[in-house]
Protein backbone atom coordinates (compact mmCIF):
# COMPACT_ATOMS: atom_id res chain seq x y z
CA UNK A 1 0.00 0.00 0.00
CA UNK A 2 1.58 3.37 -1.28
CA UNK A 3 1.99 5.71 1.66
CA UNK A 4 -0.74 8.41 1.63
CA UNK A 5 0.62 12.48 1.72
CA UNK A 6 0.00 14.35 4.37
CA UNK A 7 -2.68 17.43 3.67
CA UNK A 8 -1.79 20.93 4.15
CA UNK A 9 -3.45 21.66 7.35
CA UNK A 10 -5.95 24.35 6.05
CA UNK A 11 -7.45 21.11 4.16
CA UNK A 12 -7.53 18.63 6.95
CA UNK A 13 -11.33 19.95 7.87
CA UNK A 14 -12.87 19.65 4.74
CA UNK A 15 -11.04 16.63 3.10
CA UNK A 16 -10.43 13.06 3.24
CA UNK A 17 -7.41 11.40 2.07
CA UNK A 18 -7.27 7.43 0.98
CA UNK A 19 -4.73 5.11 -0.75
CA UNK A 20 -6.05 2.77 -2.94
CA UNK A 21 -6.31 2.11 -6.77
CA UNK A 22 -9.74 2.43 -7.73
CA UNK A 23 -11.13 2.68 -4.12
CA UNK A 24 -14.95 3.06 -4.03
CA UNK A 25 -16.18 3.46 -0.59
CA UNK A 26 -17.33 -0.42 0.29
CA UNK A 27 -16.15 -2.74 2.63
CA UNK A 28 -13.28 -4.80 2.90
CA UNK A 29 -14.73 -7.47 4.33
CA UNK A 30 -17.02 -9.00 1.33
CA UNK A 31 -19.64 -6.27 1.95
CA UNK A 32 -20.84 -6.90 5.55
CA UNK A 33 -21.21 -3.60 5.93
CA UNK A 34 -24.01 -1.29 5.19
CA UNK A 35 -23.23 1.01 1.83
CA UNK A 36 -22.41 4.67 3.02
CA UNK A 37 -24.39 7.60 3.19
CA UNK A 38 -25.10 9.09 -0.10
CA UNK A 39 -23.13 12.38 -1.08
CA UNK A 40 -23.57 15.45 -3.01
CA UNK A 41 -27.07 15.37 -2.10
CA UNK A 42 -29.39 18.83 -3.45
CA UNK A 43 -32.75 19.76 -3.50
CA UNK A 44 -34.63 22.27 -5.74
CA UNK A 45 -38.02 23.30 -5.76
CA UNK A 46 -39.38 22.38 -9.15
CA UNK A 47 -43.06 24.58 -8.77
CA UNK A 48 -45.09 25.44 -5.91
CA UNK A 49 -45.78 22.26 -4.96
CA UNK A 50 -42.74 19.61 -5.90
CA UNK A 51 -38.78 19.61 -5.44
CA UNK A 52 -36.84 17.89 -7.38
CA UNK A 53 -33.51 15.72 -4.79
CA UNK A 54 -30.63 14.17 -6.42
CA UNK A 55 -27.67 12.72 -4.78
CA UNK A 56 -24.59 10.80 -6.13
CA UNK A 57 -24.71 7.05 -6.51
CA UNK A 58 -23.07 5.21 -3.90
CA UNK A 59 -20.67 2.52 -4.40
CA UNK A 60 -21.11 -0.75 -2.01
CA UNK A 61 -20.38 -4.95 -2.00
CA UNK A 62 -23.15 -5.87 -2.30
CA UNK A 63 -24.32 -3.21 -4.65
CA UNK A 64 -27.03 -0.73 -3.69
CA UNK A 65 -30.46 -2.12 -4.19
CA UNK A 66 -32.76 0.74 -3.67
CA UNK A 67 -32.54 4.53 -2.03
CA UNK A 68 -34.90 5.56 0.56
CA UNK A 69 -35.78 9.22 0.26
CA UNK A 70 -37.21 11.06 3.65
CA UNK A 71 -39.10 14.79 4.61
CA UNK A 72 -37.75 15.26 7.78
CA UNK A 73 -37.73 11.87 9.67
CA UNK A 74 -40.28 10.25 7.54
CA UNK A 75 -39.65 7.71 4.39
CA UNK A 76 -42.00 9.16 1.81
CA UNK A 77 -40.29 7.87 -1.46
CA UNK A 78 -37.62 4.70 -2.43
CA UNK A 79 -35.97 4.37 -5.87
CA UNK A 80 -34.16 1.46 -7.52
CA UNK A 81 -30.20 1.39 -6.81
CA UNK A 82 -29.65 2.57 -10.31
CA UNK A 83 -31.37 5.77 -9.96
CA UNK A 84 -29.92 8.90 -8.05
CA UNK A 85 -33.17 11.29 -8.70
CA UNK A 86 -36.96 11.56 -7.61
CA UNK A 87 -39.19 14.62 -7.57
CA UNK A 88 -41.60 14.86 -4.33
CA UNK A 89 -44.55 16.24 -5.16
CA UNK A 90 -48.01 17.50 -3.06
CA UNK A 91 -46.52 19.74 -1.29
CA UNK A 92 -46.99 22.76 0.23
CA UNK A 93 -46.51 26.17 -1.32
CA UNK A 94 -44.33 29.01 0.41
CA UNK A 95 -43.00 25.95 2.30
CA UNK A 96 -39.28 24.91 3.49
CA UNK A 97 -38.36 21.50 3.35
CA UNK A 98 -35.90 19.42 4.62
CA UNK A 99 -34.72 15.96 2.65
CA UNK A 100 -32.06 13.19 3.26
CA UNK A 101 -31.43 10.13 1.26
CA UNK A 102 -30.17 6.50 2.64
CA UNK A 103 -28.90 3.43 0.51
CA UNK A 104 -29.77 0.39 0.99
CA UNK A 105 -28.26 -2.80 -0.32
CA UNK A 106 -29.34 -5.94 -1.46
CA UNK A 107 -29.45 -7.53 1.28
CA UNK A 108 -31.50 -4.87 3.36
CA UNK A 109 -28.50 -3.24 5.31
CA UNK A 110 -29.30 -0.10 5.26
CA UNK A 111 -26.83 2.90 5.24
CA UNK A 112 -26.55 6.05 7.59
CA UNK A 113 -28.28 9.46 6.42
CA UNK A 114 -26.77 12.20 4.12
CA UNK A 115 -26.24 15.44 5.10
CA UNK A 116 -29.50 17.23 5.31
CA UNK A 117 -30.85 19.74 2.62
CA UNK A 118 -32.93 22.20 2.40
CA UNK A 119 -35.71 23.80 -0.44
CA UNK A 120 -38.23 26.46 -0.22
CA UNK A 121 -41.48 26.09 -2.84
CA UNK A 122 -42.58 29.22 -4.60
CA UNK A 123 -45.54 30.82 -3.77
CA UNK A 124 -48.78 29.76 -5.82
CA UNK A 125 -50.13 31.60 -8.28
CA UNK A 126 -54.10 31.84 -8.28
CA UNK A 127 -55.78 31.43 -11.46
CA UNK A 128 -52.41 30.45 -13.56
CA UNK A 129 -53.34 27.96 -16.84
CA UNK A 130 -50.60 29.73 -18.91
CA UNK A 131 -47.70 27.11 -20.01
CA UNK A 132 -44.29 28.62 -20.29
CA UNK A 133 -43.09 28.65 -24.11
CA UNK A 134 -41.46 25.87 -25.81
CA UNK A 135 -37.53 26.00 -25.09
CA UNK A 136 -35.52 27.63 -27.80
CA UNK A 137 -32.73 26.21 -29.91
CA UNK A 138 -31.67 23.08 -28.20
CA UNK A 139 -28.35 21.70 -28.63
CA UNK A 140 -25.98 19.25 -26.96
CA UNK A 141 -22.21 17.85 -27.75
CA UNK A 142 -20.89 14.27 -26.20
CA UNK A 143 -18.85 14.66 -23.06
CA UNK A 144 -16.78 11.31 -23.14
CA UNK A 145 -18.54 8.33 -23.75
CA UNK A 146 -20.81 8.19 -20.51
CA UNK A 147 -22.00 11.68 -20.71
CA UNK A 148 -23.19 14.90 -22.68
CA UNK A 149 -23.86 18.59 -22.29
CA UNK A 150 -26.99 19.89 -22.81
CA UNK A 151 -28.16 23.66 -23.13
CA UNK A 152 -31.11 25.39 -24.78
CA UNK A 153 -32.46 29.34 -24.55
CA UNK A 154 -34.80 30.44 -22.32
CA UNK A 155 -38.60 29.71 -21.88
CA UNK A 156 -40.96 31.81 -21.70
CA UNK A 157 -43.88 32.43 -19.01
CA UNK A 158 -46.40 35.25 -18.28
CA UNK A 159 -44.99 35.14 -14.65
CA UNK A 160 -42.03 33.23 -13.87
CA UNK A 161 -39.95 29.63 -15.35
CA UNK A 162 -39.36 27.72 -12.17
CA UNK A 163 -37.68 25.01 -13.96
CA UNK A 164 -36.38 22.92 -16.96
CA UNK A 165 -37.21 18.72 -17.04
CA UNK A 166 -34.81 16.71 -19.00
CA UNK A 167 -36.18 14.35 -20.76
CA UNK A 168 -34.27 11.06 -22.68
CA UNK A 169 -36.96 9.25 -24.39
CA UNK A 170 -40.04 9.67 -22.96
CA UNK A 171 -38.54 9.30 -19.32
CA UNK A 172 -37.54 12.03 -17.14
CA UNK A 173 -34.10 12.20 -16.15
CA UNK A 174 -33.19 15.24 -14.52
CA UNK A 175 -34.51 18.98 -13.68
CA UNK A 176 -32.59 22.16 -13.10
CA UNK A 177 -34.14 25.46 -11.80
CA UNK A 178 -35.51 28.30 -14.11
CA UNK A 179 -32.59 30.23 -14.27
CA UNK A 180 -30.16 27.87 -15.86
CA UNK A 181 -30.45 26.90 -19.56
CA UNK A 182 -27.52 24.41 -19.67
CA UNK A 183 -26.68 20.97 -17.54
CA UNK A 184 -24.85 17.49 -17.96
CA UNK A 185 -26.16 14.20 -18.27
CA UNK A 186 -24.47 11.65 -16.85
CA UNK A 187 -24.70 7.77 -16.43
CA UNK A 188 -25.06 7.04 -19.76
CA UNK A 189 -24.01 4.37 -21.75
CA UNK A 190 -20.45 4.11 -24.71
CA UNK A 191 -21.17 4.05 -28.18
CA UNK A 192 -25.23 4.63 -28.12
CA UNK A 193 -27.43 6.94 -29.57
CA UNK A 194 -29.48 9.11 -27.64
CA UNK A 195 -32.51 11.79 -28.01
CA UNK A 196 -32.73 14.11 -25.47
CA UNK A 197 -36.10 17.28 -25.18
CA UNK A 198 -36.72 19.89 -22.82
CA UNK A 199 -40.24 21.35 -20.73
CA UNK A 200 -40.01 24.67 -19.09
CA UNK A 201 -41.92 24.18 -15.84
CA UNK A 202 -43.92 27.30 -13.93
CA UNK A 203 -44.79 27.37 -10.24
CA UNK A 204 -48.18 26.30 -11.19
CA UNK A 205 -47.23 23.08 -12.98
CA UNK A 206 -47.66 24.18 -16.38
CA UNK A 207 -45.89 22.40 -18.24
CA UNK A 208 -44.51 23.60 -21.62
CA UNK A 209 -44.33 21.40 -25.03
CA UNK A 210 -40.80 19.74 -25.35
CA UNK A 211 -38.63 21.56 -27.31
CA UNK A 212 -36.65 20.20 -30.59
CA UNK A 213 -35.12 16.90 -30.25
CA UNK A 214 -31.35 17.04 -29.71
CA UNK A 215 -29.88 13.18 -31.18
CA UNK A 216 -26.19 12.63 -29.91
CA UNK A 217 -23.75 9.63 -29.94
CA UNK A 218 -21.80 8.92 -26.88
CA UNK A 219 -18.20 7.52 -28.39
CA UNK A 220 -17.18 4.16 -28.42
CA UNK A 221 -15.12 2.65 -24.85
CA UNK A 222 -11.90 3.66 -26.35
CA UNK A 223 -13.09 7.33 -25.91
CA UNK A 224 -10.53 8.89 -22.95
CA UNK A 225 -12.94 10.52 -21.59
CA UNK A 226 -11.34 14.48 -21.72
CA UNK A 227 -14.53 16.00 -21.78
CA UNK A 228 -15.11 14.99 -18.42
CA UNK A 229 -11.66 15.30 -16.62
CA UNK A 230 -11.28 18.67 -14.20
CA UNK A 231 -9.76 21.86 -16.24
CA UNK A 232 -7.60 24.64 -15.47
CA UNK A 233 -4.95 22.35 -13.59
CA UNK A 234 -2.13 23.80 -11.97
CA UNK A 235 0.29 22.52 -9.66
CA UNK A 236 3.11 24.92 -7.86
CA UNK A 237 5.26 23.56 -4.61
CA UNK A 238 5.63 25.33 -1.38
CA UNK A 239 8.28 24.75 1.71
CA UNK A 240 7.35 24.68 4.97
CA UNK A 241 8.92 23.98 8.07
CA UNK A 242 11.93 22.23 6.28
CA UNK A 243 8.95 20.40 3.92
CA UNK A 244 7.69 20.46 0.42
CA UNK A 245 4.47 20.37 -0.61
CA UNK A 246 2.85 19.97 -3.65
CA UNK A 247 -0.25 22.76 -4.13
CA UNK A 248 -2.90 21.61 -6.89
CA UNK A 249 -6.46 23.59 -8.10
CA UNK A 250 -8.79 22.84 -10.40
CA UNK A 251 -12.11 23.54 -11.73
CA UNK A 252 -14.48 20.81 -11.48
CA UNK A 253 -15.79 18.84 -14.46
CA UNK A 254 -19.70 20.33 -15.24
CA UNK A 255 -22.01 16.94 -14.05
CA UNK A 256 -25.08 16.20 -13.98
CA UNK A 257 -24.86 16.44 -9.80
CA UNK A 258 -22.35 17.32 -7.25
CA UNK A 259 -18.49 16.10 -7.50
CA UNK A 260 -17.63 15.12 -4.14
CA UNK A 261 -14.64 12.99 -5.23
CA UNK A 262 -10.68 12.76 -6.52
CA UNK A 263 -8.23 10.25 -7.72
CA UNK A 264 -4.84 12.05 -7.28
CA UNK A 265 -2.16 10.32 -9.22
CA UNK A 266 1.17 11.29 -8.66
CA UNK A 267 4.28 9.99 -11.16
CA UNK A 268 2.17 7.58 -12.39
CA UNK A 269 1.71 5.68 -9.30
CA UNK A 270 -1.39 4.12 -7.23
CA UNK A 271 -3.85 6.92 -7.29
CA UNK A 272 -4.81 8.55 -4.13
CA UNK A 273 -8.61 9.45 -3.64
CA UNK A 274 -9.56 12.92 -2.11
CA UNK A 275 -13.13 13.14 -0.55
CA UNK A 276 -14.90 16.57 0.48
CA UNK A 277 -16.33 15.38 3.56
CA UNK A 278 -18.07 18.93 3.85
CA UNK A 279 -19.78 20.69 0.82
CA UNK A 280 -17.20 20.81 -2.74
CA UNK A 281 -16.14 24.42 -3.79
CA UNK A 282 -18.70 25.44 -6.25
CA UNK A 283 -15.98 27.37 -7.86
CA UNK A 284 -11.43 26.54 -8.46
CA UNK A 285 -11.08 23.89 -5.68
CA UNK A 286 -7.45 24.25 -4.17
CA UNK A 287 -5.69 21.44 -2.31
CA UNK A 288 -2.09 20.66 -0.57
CA UNK A 289 -0.07 17.83 0.34
CA UNK A 290 3.16 17.09 1.81
CA UNK A 291 5.31 15.52 -0.66
CA UNK A 292 9.40 15.31 1.40
CA UNK A 293 11.95 17.26 2.57
CA UNK A 294 14.51 16.72 -0.51
CA UNK A 295 14.42 20.04 -2.40
CA UNK A 296 15.06 19.25 -6.65
CA UNK A 297 12.93 16.34 -6.71
CA UNK A 298 10.72 16.53 -9.97
CA UNK A 299 7.17 14.94 -9.76
CA UNK A 300 4.45 14.35 -12.56
CA UNK A 301 0.36 14.69 -11.34
CA UNK A 302 -2.81 14.94 -12.46
CA UNK A 303 -6.34 14.36 -10.92
CA UNK A 304 -9.61 12.99 -12.56
CA UNK A 305 -13.40 12.98 -10.58
CA UNK A 306 -16.03 10.53 -9.49
CA UNK A 307 -18.99 11.41 -11.95
CA UNK A 308 -22.52 11.74 -9.72
CA UNK A 309 -23.49 8.40 -11.32
CA UNK A 310 -20.62 6.46 -9.88
CA UNK A 311 -18.27 6.42 -12.71
CA UNK A 312 -14.97 7.95 -13.12
CA UNK A 313 -14.07 11.05 -15.67
CA UNK A 314 -10.95 11.27 -17.36
CA UNK A 315 -8.05 12.44 -15.75
CA UNK A 316 -6.81 15.83 -16.60
CA UNK A 317 -3.61 16.94 -18.21
CA UNK A 318 -0.10 15.53 -16.16
CA UNK A 319 1.79 18.71 -14.70
CA UNK A 320 4.84 18.70 -13.57
CA UNK A 321 6.79 20.40 -10.90
CA UNK A 322 9.92 20.56 -8.71
CA UNK A 323 10.04 20.35 -5.34
CA UNK A 324 11.97 23.74 -4.18
CA UNK A 325 11.04 25.43 -7.28
CA UNK A 326 8.09 27.29 -6.44
CA UNK A 327 6.04 27.17 -9.53
CA UNK A 328 5.25 24.15 -11.70
CA UNK A 329 3.53 23.67 -14.97
CA UNK A 330 -0.37 24.78 -15.27
CA UNK A 331 -2.61 24.91 -18.16
CA UNK A 332 -0.95 26.32 -21.60
CA UNK A 333 -2.50 28.86 -23.63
Amino acid sequence: MRRVPVPHAPALAALALVAACGWSGAADDGGERPPGAPTGVTAQAGSATSVHVMWNAVASAPGVHAYEIYRGTTKISEVPGSAHMVDVTRLTPSTTYVFTVRARDGDGRLGPSSRQVRARTPAAVAADRSAPSRPARPTGRAAGSRAVQLSWGAAEDDRTVASYDIYQGTAKVHSVGGSQTATVVTGLRPGTRYTFTIRARDAADNVSPPSAAVRLTTPGTDDDGGDTAPTGFRVTTHRADGAHYLDLSWLPPRADGVVTEYQIQLDRGQPTSLVWGGTPPEGRAAHSFYIGREAGVAHRVRIRARLPDGTWGGFSAERKVTTGSGSGSGPQG
